[in-house]
């Protein structure tokens, strides 16, 4: 039975002024949603003490450029020893979520046994529950295992996720399954398939999921704001908390705070771009 022609829209789909128009617009109002914060951090960040932010009638642009608000974040709070700390973290769960959910992935698109289908269905049941519902039980499991005020109990959590080991399957899947039944015939074997058949066509996959957890765990705040207490271990974001004190707080140096955390994210996304929006469209295929 064929579907019917889907019905295109008369405002988006034409290429009439109107149409361009309303493309614009909608391209205009998503841009202002998602950049305008961050360029507003920007600017605030760049603000001189003179200069009001809390005026009426705020300016985007600051009158007297300074970096000198970047200066303070660095005397207030050590800014590059909680960086290091935050890309330990980070690369612990990159490299667990890489590894694991391709292991885990290919098991459930390509290996045969019993029960593969529920296990399926646990790991989309995991994906109904929000983070906050187990937090209790992670904090508890990590500080029976002796891993309290730890990085490696901050990281242990995040080291494989379900989201990840189904976006892994269903790239996998999309691989057409007649080159691995060649590579059989060969004898090679499930770690060969999987090397040398499986891993080259999902790069782009890795690389979304390498993106998606650095920024996970780079922005995480409430787990390692649990999970530590020595002042030496603080992860940046729980560290640059400390530019935000009791009774008073500038908002130029948290907004420069607010932006030292954001570069490392940004340089990331810059360099995996083009393997990011390419592995986008994979696994897309088969479900």
């Amino acid at each position: 039975m064929r579907r019917p022609p889907r019905r295109r829209s008369a405002v988006f789909d034409s290429v009439t002024p109107l149409g361009l128009t309303a493309r614009y617009l909608t391209l205009l109002l998503v841009l202002a949603i998602t950049v305008g914060p961050m360029l507003w951090e920007l600017a605030t960040s760049l603000k001189s003490i003179a200069e009001d932010v809390y005026t009426a009638s705020p300016r985007l642009l600051p009158q007297h450029p300074t970096l000198g608000n970047y200066g303070r974040v660095a005397r207030l709070v050590p800014v590059g020893h909680f960086a290091l700390n935050s890309v330990l973290v980070a690369l612990a769960d990159v490299t667990g979520n890489l590894v694991g959910a391709t292991l885990a992935g290919y098991a459930l698109a390509r290996l045969p046994f019993r029960g593969r289908r529920l296990v399926v269905g646990l790991f989309l049941s995991t994906l109904v529950l929000p983070g906050e519902v187990t937090i209790i039980s992670q904090y508890q499991t990590v500080a029976k295992l002796g891993l309290g005020d730890s990085l490696l109990g901050v990281g242990l959590p995040g080291m494989i996720g379900a989201l990840n080991v189904l976006l892994m399957r269903n790239a996998f899947l999309a691989v057409p399954a007649e080159l691995e039944e060649a590579a059989v015939i060969d004898g090679a074997t499930v770690l060969q398939r999987l090397r040398f058949v499986a891993l080259p066509a999902v790069r782009g996959t890795l690389s979304v999921i390498a993106i998606l957890t650095f920024i996970g765990a780079w922005d995480d705040f409430l787990w390692p704001l649990l999970v530590l207490q020595s002042p030496g271990r603080l992860t940046l974001t729980v560290g640059l908390s400390y530019l935000r004190g009791a009774f008073s707080a500038d908002p130029r140096t948290v907004a420069a705070g607010a932006v030292i955390a954001l570069l490392p994210v940004l340089a990331l996304f810059v360099t995996l771009q083009r393997y990011f929006f390419r592995g986008v469209g994979e696994g897309a295929v088969k479900g």
